[in-house]
């Protein structure tokens, strides 16, 4: 059986397509979130910004216009398949498309290629995850993950012999911390497991998990401790501080428990394809 083969020129289309779609149509499971905290928030204040932010993504929907003057540090995660064949550069496949994708969808540039000296901003290098899946295809998400969020992700090394309460609390601190900062209402993302560098990625991979309704205690309880500290909508108050709690977790060592956290602001851009 022939490998089915993919070339360098069809994932830059893809990534091409993917940067302006992420930055230009707010995530459905996030609009659909943010309509449900509209009907439930109480505080007028909150209930006004929460109309302007879902206002804000029709427009930039409507008019292919960036959800967010901020677009980002554009991360691509990258599922490639085992049986596949990649014809050409990857690498310079992804950056290429980033590249294009920033130009042709007019998105600021906001990476400095040198992070001592601050160069001037261009919109590459993105950073890419790969990993190698079973099958013959490659799944292709592409996150610009903006930098009012980004500067609040927070690691704990706990002991393991640390409690749900310890994380949530661990959790709900971070959150404070980055108040309004951040741009609430959130989405949590917690990864839980692995080394240091594992939960970092696991909190950031759990952003890409759609907001559904919350199964395990620690997930609720730190949805309910969240919203309970009164943020509320760019910090202005109200009940809508977070809209959503994803964890993902992954095996350690007996010696530990790291525990990290990944917030995303109310713009929270993803897109993905599978080729």
């Amino acid at each position: 059986m022939n490998k089915k083969i993919i070339t360098a020129n069809q994932i830059t289309k893809v990534i091409v397509d993917l940067c302006i779609k992420a930055n230009t149509i707010l995530r459905k499971d996030v609009y659909d979130s943010l309509k449900s905290a509209l009907r439930s928030e109480k505080n007028l204040r909150a209930k006004n910004l929460l109309k302007l932010i879902i206002n804000n993504a029709d427009i930039a929907r409507k008019n292919k216009l960036a959800i967010c003057q901020d677009t980002g540090l554009p991360i691509v995660f990258l599922r490639i398949g085992q049986n596949l064949s990649l014809k050409g550069d990857l690498v310079n496949a992804v950056q290429k498309g980033v590249g294009i994708g920033y130009k042709k969808g007019a998105l600021r540039s906001s990476i400095v290629k040198d992070p001592i000296k601050r160069s001037t901003p261009k919109n590459i290098p993105a950073v890419i995850h790969t990993e190698i899946v079973p099958g013959n295809k490659i799944n292709i998400t592409v996150m610009p993950k903006g930098f009012g969020s980004e500067n609040k992700t927070a690691l704990k090394m706990f002991n393991p012999t640390a409690s749900l309460r310890d994380i949530k609390d661990f959790i709900v601190k971070s959150v404070l911390e980055a108040g309004p900062e951040a741009c609430p209402p959130f989405i949590i993302g917690v990864g839980i497991g692995g080394t240091a560098d594992m939960a970092v990625l696991l909190a950031k991979k759990a952003l890409l998990k759609k907001i559904t309704p919350l199964k395990t205690k620690l997930s609720k309880d730190i949805l309910k401790a969240v919203n309970d500290t009164g943020i509320g909508a760019m910090g202005l108050g109200g009940k809508t501080t977070c809209l959503g709690v994803n964890i993902k977790t992954y095996p350690t060592h007996i010696a530990g428990l790291p525990v990290a956290l990944n917030i995303s602001c109310h713009a929270l851009r993803s897109a993905s394809k599978t080729i």
